[in-house]
């Protein structure tokens, strides 16, 4: 597995130091797991990291220890930091830390780490919790809680991510063309996910990057439909979606084949996705809102009177995990109970998903993704697969 260089962790430090000394914190307690991995290149089930500026702490069990040691003394083992064994549990060994490093301000990650399990961590440290506006207890020690930030810091990639994000694509690019093939009347729809398992993980990617999607005929209707024993054949659409992991970032493809001659309003809906997924790409550049690029897709459909058909968003955010922001959706309003969400505007380094669709209930569905990086000046399509309707079992005259 490929892992990021030492400088690189170092130079993730000095960004996430920056963004603690701007929201007052002297620390920040690291729960979420994919965030552990982002500072630390650590890998695994369980692990606790704490971040005080100028040291980091890796909390680990005697399961990771040796295997974090030898990370450790590698050109990818984590600057300035320390592994520390939990004695009895996690959460005891992070309250004897805290005791022993002695912040006034400790961020917690507020998304990840429940309320009630930041009181009980509070009250073993003799600490405050600061939730919103309600703040309690000591004068001495304060827990923060924290909203997405290092969520933030991952949203821009920097170079070893863009790395293994154009290597997974390309890799997901081939493997595609050979599952394009693999698409055949008569197979399971289970089957053909378990061809598609196979190919990701023979090919070189750690893992899926999620539960393959197989979706055939009426079937393909529904956005997110798990493979079944539906038997494909001859007239159905059969949507494909698929990702994999490759060092530790996620990649995401769609399409969309024709089982046998496509009909006309196989042809016609697919033509309109392919549309609007193509107007949407071209609204990509630095400066533009997200809102924008899906109102692009939309604005396509709604010319081939198929805009109702497409209720979910444009596209969405990959890196360690396969929904990260950027969400490619439409502007949300404002209600009397609560303000409307910033449209996130678009800068160099995101990279997200383009993945419009249509959805005709009891006649099928069309979708078509491929990834994307925002360059300096507009987008490359990390994907490389032909977009045109792919069919099978039919000779073209």
């Amino acid at each position: 597995m490929r892992l990021a260089p030492r400088d690189t962790l170092a130079a993730r430090h000095v960004t996430l130091r920056d963004a603690l000394r701007a929201a007052q914190l002297d620390g920040l307690v690291v729960t979420h797991l994919p965030n552990v991995f982002y500072l630390t290149n650590f890998l695994g089930t369980a692990g606790i990291a704490v971040f005080m500026g100028d040291r980091l702490y890796l909390i680990l069990d005697f399961r990771y220890s040796a295997a974090a040691q030898e990370l450790w003394a590698s050109p990818s083992g984590c600057p300035d930091a320390e592994i520390v064994p939990v004695e009895r549990t996690y959460d005891e060994t992070l309250v004897a830390l805290i005791k022993k490093v002695h912040p006034t301000r400790l961020g917690i990650e507020g998304t990840n780490l429940s309320i009630q399990r930041a009181h009980q961590l509070a009250c073993r440290a003799g600490a405050g919790v600061e939730v919103g506006e309600l703040k309690s207890g000591s004068e001495h020690l304060s827990f923060v809680s924290t909203d997405g930030l290092i969520e933030r810091l991952r949203l821009i990639k920097d170079a070893h991510e863009i790395e293994m994000l154009r290597s997974g694509a390309t890799l997901l690019s081939a493997v595609a063309l050979d599952v394009l093939e693999d698409v055949k009347a008569g197979l399971a729809e289970q089957e053909l996910a378990a061809k598609i398992d196979w190919r990701i993980k023979s090919a070189g990617f750690e893992r899926c990057s999620f539960e393959t999607i197989v979706a055939s005929g009426p079937n393909s209707a529904r956005p997110h439909a798990h493979p079944g024993n539906r038997i494909m054949k001859e007239g159905d659409l059969v949507v494909l979606d698929f990702g994999g992991v490759y060092g530790g970032y996620c990649v995401d493809l769609t399409r969309t084949v024709a089982l046998g001659r496509p009909d006309a309003e196989m042809k016609r809906v697919y033509g309109a996705v392919l549309d609007a997924q193509k107007a949407a790409i071209a609204a990509v550049r630095p400066a533009v809102r997200a809102g924008d690029i899906d109102a692009a897709a939309r604005g396509a459909l709604g010319r081939h009177k198929l805009a109702e058909a497409f209720g979910h968003s444009t596209g969405h955010g990959l890196g360690l995990e396969i929904h990260e922001t950027p969400r490619i959706g439409p502007r949300r309003e404002a209600t009397s109970e609560e303000p409307a969400p910033p449209d996130e505007a678009i800068e160099p380094g995101m990279v997200f998903t383009i993945e419009p669709g249509a959805y005709l209930p009891g006649w099928g569905g069309v979708r078509i993704e491929d990834d994307v990086l925002v360059t300096s000046d507009g987008v490359e399509v990390l994907t490389n697969v032909p977009t045109q309707l792919h069919t099978h079992g039919f000779r073209r005259d």
